[in-house]
């Protein structure tokens, strides 16, 4: 049996709205079929135009740790393993769903139940000036453009963390996962949770998450690193990396080894490096060797959405992981998640059986 809360994870917050429209509706808002973009002014009218108008959607959470937390937590099973921590907002009266079963909600209460639903424990901060974070997922055909508007998910404060509440899910768990996107956010709750697992000796891990980070928030991520006991990457984000970090190398075992062979505050744990690479071989840097795990072969034809596949290895490997499980296990249980989650479009987690 799990204990209750073992992973924590923190991040940005986001509520998924899914909806099928034409290419007219992304063509009048100068959307292409298959990206992801941050909203601008202009596109403001879609969340408003899919609420009130005639759009089927359905509602999920969603961004890159959140969905992390909820993969593990689906194959944990056992109820509120898993505890997740960020900000959403205080919702103005437009940002209302109407549902006849279940009345109304605002987006940030509709989170809240979702999460709720899945069994993970959550203790949002919520932010009185700006609404709940959230990210239309237009679907034409077998495409999905995302549009995401961050808002009360940009504003987490380290007051929060180191409230009773907060601190309580950090205290209770023993493995921590950031993806790289809150070094935008608040660093310094990355630390002070890092500094909690360096003197606790429980695994901290984080994400690079995206090639950006190391390039325009290098400072707070040398200041994270160092708390790292697992590493996660993809290809690119790893090769960007390995450029900003000067390592002078493009291959990826070479990137990992020296990845893991940076300065590390506790000393107990060697780092171990993972790097995923789409349908190529996974490398995974541990005890000083490098491994390739190749991924499970799909048919072309099989995958709806590669979006959230990186976050979904994290979560099968982490489910796997906190178990105390070989690194072989986790790794094959990553891909088997990976391999659940691009056959069906966004983050979407199937019945428990």
């Amino acid at each position: 049996m799990t204990k209750k809360g073992v992973l924590y994870g923190m991040g940005n917050p986001l509520l998924d709205m899914t909806a099928v429209v034409d290419e007219a509706y992304l063509q009048k808002y100068d959307l292409q079929p298959n990206n992801a973009i941050l909203a601008e002014d202009k596109h403001r009218p879609i969340y408003d135009e899919l609420l009130n108008e005639n759009y089927k959607v359905s509602y999920s959470p969603g961004g890159a740790t959140q969905n992390t937390i909820r993969v593990a937590q689906w194959y944990l099973r056992e109820p509120e393993s898993t505890s997740f921590v960020g900000c959403i907002g205080s919702d103005p009266p437009e940002f209302i769903i109407k549902d006849d079963k279940t009345g109304q909600d605002t987006f940030g209460d509709k989170l809240k139940s979702c999460m709720k639903k899945e069994d993970i424990r959550t203790n949002y901060l919520v932010d009185p000036n700006a609404p709940t974070g959230v990210c239309a997922v237009l679907i034409t055909g077998g495409n999905r453009s995302l549009v995401t508007r961050l808002d009360a998910a940009n504003e987490y404060k380290q007051s929060h963390l180191t409230s009773p509440g907060t601190w309580s899910l950090v205290t209770d768990a023993s493995f921590y996962y950031i993806a790289g996107y809150f070094l935008t956010v608040s660093p310094d709750s990355m630390v002070e949770i890092g500094e909690h697992a360096v003197k606790e000796n429980k695994c901290f891990s984080m994400n690079l998450s995206a090639p950006f980070l190391s390039q325009f928030f290098k400072d707070p991520m040398k200041k994270v690193l160092p708390y790292c006991d697992i590493v996660f990457g993809n290809e690119d984000e790893a090769r960007a990396f390995a450029k900003d970090f000067e390592l002078n190398t493009t291959d990826l075992a070479e990137i990992a080894k020296k990845v893991a062979a940076m300065p590390k505050k506790n000393s107990k744990r060697s780092r171990i490096v993972i790097f995923t690479q789409g349908a190529e071989p996974t490398v995974v840097f541990k005890d000083n060797k490098a491994k390739e795990y190749p991924v499970l072969p799909i048919a072309s034809e099989k995958i709806i959405d590669t979006n959230g596949a990186g976050d979904a290895f994290v979560g099968g490997f982490l489910a796997e992981y906190v178990q105390d499980k070989d690194i072989e296990t986790c790794v094959n249980n990553g891909m088997h998640a990976a391999h659940m989650i691009i056959q069906v479009s966004g983050c979407t987690l199937p019945e428990r059986q």
